[in-house]
């Protein structure tokens, strides 16, 4: 579910209290209470906030500039993969610049480096495909979704997944960097894990705002991802499980049904498909994600993870 990237997701931030080195244990309800935010805990915030949000932005303006920002209601790898490559650059600098500072790890922030391309990860791909064509497969007999021809075939469909797939994989680390690693360390220390998880699905929804074809189901699928990914988090202590099923979901929407994502329609799709009736069922301009049978696969994918991972691993606040 990419991001438009005109759109800038800063919101105005809390501060919070720091408690020096630590690292990221699991323990199921977490320890201790909420302490006044410091001064040095809200200098690193914005530090990272900064670093994270403001160079990508400036990199989208120098893209624009020289002809290659691209048409904004349009997916296409050339113009996606360069501004989301530099986004996972500098929010990967920023969370390293504020490990040193707090003298933690990256596995303190749900980000453990080994295990990028573990069994976690891949699992979570398998489940993000399975998902979305589970939607779209609920909505096919009925006719109101319907694959109408492939459009690419031979090397050319093999590229463009490639393509597609390292773009997708970029997106998915942003995202999960920006949305789910320090800053979710952060706020579950200030206010524990499912509050903090709640605000920050609530400000991923409001990233999506500005994409071009989203309706009001796509942005509450958003925020109820965003709600799922925590869950995923929470359940295996990291954020590969989640990033895996990130890129996944992305890369079938955009390029294997050559559906639109988050309202945005894939240059170099695998499909070609079409939808037919109310965009409550369907999706319409928003694709699968705009459709309540997205919402209840929410439902049902929550009830599997926790079948799946029963036991908590993420504290409720970290140390």
């Amino acid at each position: 579910m990419p991001i438009d990237p005109g759109s800038d997701p800063i919101a105005e931030l809390p501060e919070e209290h720091s408690s020096g080195s630590g690292s990221n244990t699991p323990a199921g309800e977490g320890s201790g209470s909420a302490t006044p935010w410091a001064g040095n805990d809200r200098r690193r915030l914005i530090l990272w906030a900064l670093i994270s949000f403001i160079p990508p932005f400036f990199v989208l303006m120098l893209l624009r500039r020289l002809g290659l920002g691209g048409d904004p209601g349009v997916l296409a790898v050339p113009t996606e993969l360069p501004i989301k490559a530099a986004s996972v650059v500098f929010v990967v600098l920023a969370t390293w610049i504020v490990a040193r500072l707090e003298k933690r790890p990256f596995a303190a922030y749900g980000m453990p480096p080994r295990q990028a391309f573990g069994v976690r990860f891949w699992e979570g791909l398998i489940w993000g495909f399975a998902i979305l064509s589970a939607v779209v497969l609920v909505l096919a007999p009925s006719g109101h979704f319907r694959i109408d021809s492939a459009a690419l075939a031979g090397k050319a469909a093999v590229w463009s997944g490639l393509a597609w797939g390292v773009t997708f994989l970029a997106v998915s680390w942003h995202e999960e960097f920006a949305f789910r690693g320090y800053w979710l360390f952060f706020m579950a220390r200030r206010m524990r894990f499912w509050p903090a998880a709640l605000f920050l699905s609530a400000v991923f929804g409001a990233a999506h705002l500005g994409n071009h074809g989203e309706n009001v189901i796509g942005i509450l699928h958003v925020v109820g991802t965003g709600l799922l990914f925590c869950l995923m988090i929470r359940c295996t202590g990291n954020l590969w499980f989640a990033a895996g099923y990130h890129a996944a979901w992305d890369w079938a929407e955009t390029f294997f049904y050559g559906t639109p994502d988050s309202g945005l329609l894939g240059v170099g799709r695998f499909l070609n498909s079409s939808v037919r009736g109310p965009d409550w069922l369907t999706g319409g301009s928003a694709g699968p994600e705009g459709s309540v049978i997205s919402i209840a696969g929410l439902l049902v994918c929550a009830a599997l993870i926790h079948w799946r991972f029963p036991t908590v691993v993420y504290p409720d606040r970290p140390e």
